[in-house]
């Protein structure tokens, strides 16, 4: 083979480094650190844009939309995050004196330079089945950031926005890749697993509810298939996560640019887990 780079599943020469694939069948916990986050989450809403395109047309077409607002979130959270101006910690700087005058009596006190805590305009990305013609929304997918999860303006702006849909003959796709924080509101019909540190994807079908379709599963699970609810009955287009997020990690150069020797970010895994983790990663 002339004029290329050979590459395969698993593993890609390129040059005088080895890209390798991510050691977890499913959802790798590394890219739910803030650093990878929001990089990842843009190229997998694009991916799930693209993957569904060639199914849906002509009769739908897939609308990639921003939701903006402004949070006081801590910077922190806000960290990867492109399109949110976080402040870079100033230079210290000495502690003002007192001038005094001849006779030794203070008279001026010279101001030191703060900040403050502004609000800080944080986008998030979504997708929205539409209908051809009537431009009518049928089907909303949500990737959740942690944004959404944690309690601030941004969980409640969501919150607000997923019960619209839900009052709505509009379809709900939600799509939590974060183990961490509090998962968005449902009532349990007993099946599902205590445990918070799963992974979670919610169908919702406007003629079923308020009873929706809930997929759990762990870091040592594939991400499961799923059907994307559409208006006509007997419509079914089948959504797999699985080789999107593979492609990602492989076209990011994720093998490179993650430290698998560092603990698994929060939250912190079952005794279980972390026994699996050491076997995928023996020396993490």
């Amino acid at each position: 083979m002339s004029g290329g780079i050979p590459f395969r599943r698993g593993v890609a020469a390129v040059g005088w480094t080895t890209l390798m694939a991510s050691p977890f069948p499913g959802m790798d916990p590394y890219l739910e650190q803030s650093t990878f986050w929001s990089e990842f989450h843009s190229h997998l809403i694009v991916a799930i844009a693209d993957a569904l395109a060639p199914s849906l047309l002509p009769q739908y077409y897939v609308a990639v939309e921003t939701r903006t607002y402004l949070d006081g979130t801590s910077e922190e959270l806000l960290v990867g995050i492109p399109d949110a101006i976080v402040l870079s910690s100033p230079v210290p700087l000495p502690p003002a004196k007192a001038e005094r005058s001849s006779a030794g009596v203070a008279t001026t006190v010279r101001p030191q330079s703060v900040i403050l805590p502004m609000p800080l305009a944080v986008k998030e990305r979504y997708l929205e089945i539409r209908e051809a013609g009537s431009d009518a929304v049928i089907t909303l997918v949500e990737v959740l950031s942690p944004t959404n999860k944690r309690q601030g303006q941004g969980r409640r702006i969501y919150s607000t926005k997923r019960q619209t849909i839900l009052g709505s003959a509009s379809y709900l796709v939600e799509i939590d890749l974060l183990r961490a924080d509090e998962p968005m509101a449902r009532r349990s019909l007993g099946t599902e697993s205590a445990s918070a540190d799963r992974y979670r994807i919610l169908v919702s079908r406007s003629e079923c509810r308020p009873r929706a379709d809930l997929y759990e599963f762990t870091l040592w699970e594939p991400i499961p298939e799923f059907s994307l609810p559409l208006q006509a009955e007997g419509e079914q287009v089948m959504v797999d996560l699985q080789p999107l997020i593979h492609g990602i990690y492989e076209r990011s150069g994720y093998s490179l640019r993650i430290d698998y020797q560092a603990p698994v970010p929060p939250p912190a895994l079952t005794v279980a887990d972390q026994a699996w983790v050491h076997e995928v990663l023996p020396s993490a």
